[in-house]
């Protein structure tokens, strides 16, 4: 099975069915084939080995995806925001592509074209490789990891990855033609592309938001009946605040929230289903690597964690819920043994849907089929995954392991403090030292010390801060992760100067 396949089933099953754009002109099951049909033939016709897309959300992106799948070469959407440093280093890796871009001054010496034009070339009587020849095993697409904390690599996908996630977690057709996602998450992220691929397959409308803002978005949500939407946890505070100023709740037609890709305040959630009364929400975890989510804390796993009087049960809250059932994931320590319910170790997953390759590195999918995660974390009595940070963060002062998150953890309940993250900072005594980096809610007041003793009081002693910086806000991708390695930079370079 490959992307071909699915996009035939689509374009055949639901032909006149407007599924990218707005309701009122946007493209069909049938557009959006001829339209990727007559850009895999611009493929073809060049040569290009790769198609990169290096530009916003918009219809464009579902065209050249599968435009670059009819050619029978891999897409590579790029972060259109990169530096011009960063991105010179990733295209310098790159051999023949074919560049869809609107900004092609960006790329010197690559082949580029339009994204609208690459989306309005001429029809074609077919494309250049018909759907059955694409072999299942070859690379659909290629993510850039976000590297938080080092160089970004290129994460391999391939159709029988993709397929595999939308068979498990997809009924092919399943949906109202009315219904409507709204997505605006960066079209570089595999939430981008799993929303798309598995939208289109259910045969929900996909509307993207290219700049967001929160009035943005409830508008667009109001306007064109979005049923569901994915946004990233910095885009649900930023809605809950927009809300709260209007004095309003969400919109009626709003079925369906998910949010995942990084740690949401508790509060932010709670504020949430207090405004969406009538929304169902989903925490999404899953990685580049497993082409998508691969565990889910549902609706009824909300509202149950909210009304419960039981630690336990509402603890629930900050969990990423239980695994798909397309997947396995279980906990492991040093050994490889399962660890007992409450027990932090290493979060490993197994399943068709998992990659877990790098074009750098190859695969790192061990010969029993396990992928490290490179999360840590811990599986409750009922099966809830509780995600601790990445095994990376780890912080190793004078030969001790510390984890960040249980830190962070004790700083979050500091009355003062609005978030917290934790970093390990180079020492010559100790190889690293326990950085905290504190943002203050608005016109409160904590000194370092006051901020030590707090932690003090409740770990101990080796688990104090030793540095403590407080800033104006983290530094942060674009989908909400923040990159510890420029907060550690703000204490190591010796011109930078904390907020």
């Amino acid at each position: 099975m490959n992307l071909a396949m699915i996009l035939d089933m689509v374009a055949d099953g639901m032909a006149d069915r407007v599924l990218i754009g707005n309701k009122e002109d946007g493209l069909t099951g049938a557009t959006l084939r001829a339209k990727a049909s007559a850009g895999a033939a611009h493929v073809a016709s060049l040569g290009a080995d790769r198609l990169v897309y290096l530009g916003p959300n918009g219809s464009g992106f579902p065209v050249a995806l599968f435009a670059a799948t009819l050619a029978g070469v891999p897409f590579l959407p790029l972060n259109y925001r990169l530096g011009e440093e960063q991105l010179g280093e990733i295209m310098s890796r790159q051999t023949a592509p074919l560049v869809v871009t609107d900004t092609p001054e960006r790329v010197p010496g690559s082949r580029t074209i339009g994204i609208a034009e690459f989306a309005s070339l001429p029809a074609v009587d077919a494309a250049p490789l018909q759907a059955y020849e694409i072999e299942s095993e070859s690379v659909a697409v290629l993510l850039m990891t976000s590297g938080t904390t080092a160089a970004p690599k290129s994460a391999v996908l391939r159709h029988s990855n993709l397929t595999a996630y939308l068979f498990g977690s997809v009924e092919f057709a399943s949906v109202e033609e009315t219904d409507a996602t709204l997505v605006s998450v960066p079209p570089y992220h595999i939430a981008a592309v799993a929303n798309c691929l598995s939208n289109l397959y259910a045969g929900r409308r996909v509307v993207y938001l290219d700049v967001f803002s929160p009035g943005e978005w409830l508008d667009v949500v109001e306007k064109q009946g979005i049923t569901h939407a994915m946004v990233v946890p910095t885009m649900l505070s930023r809605i809950v605040a927009e809300l709260e100023t209007r004095g309003t709740e969400g919109p009626a037609s709003l079925r369906s929230v998910s949010y995942g890709g990084a740690k949401i305040a508790a509060e932010v959630i709670e504020r949430a289903l207090q405004l969406f009364p009538a929304t169902g929400f989903v925490n999404a975890y899953g990685l580049t690597e497993t082409a998508s989510s691969i565990a889910v804390l549902g609706p009824d796993d909300h509202r149950e964690a909210v009304a419960s009087e039981d630690p336990a049960v509402r603890a629930r809250l900050g969990s990423v819920g239980r695994a798909l059932p397309s997947v396995e994931i279980e906990v492991h320590d040093d050994e490889g043994t399962v660890c007992a319910p409450g027990v932090v170790g290493d979060i490993v997953v197994r399943g068709p849907q998992v990659a877990g390759e790098y074009l750098e590195q190859g695969s790192k999918v061990q010969s029993d089929g396990w992928f490290p995660t490179r999360d840590r974390g811990y599986v409750d009595d009922a099966g809830f995954i509780f995600v601790r940070g990445r095994s990376d963060d780890t912080i190793i002062r004078g030969g001790e392991n510390i984890a960040p998150a249980e830190i962070e953890d004790v700083l979050g309940r500091h009355p003062a403090v609005l978030e917290a993250v934790v970093a390990g900072v180079p020492d010559v005594e100790w190889g690293q030292v326990i950085g905290a980096f504190v943002q203050l809610r608005p016109d409160a007041q904590a000194t370092e010390d006051e901020v030590r003793q707090w932690v003090r009081e409740r770990l101990r002693g080796s688990k104090t801060p030793d540095r403590v910086v407080f800033v104006e806000e983290f530094p942060t991708t674009p989908t909400g992760k923040v990159v510890r390695r420029e907060l550690v930079a703000l204490v190591t370079q010796p011109s930078a100067q904390p907020a």
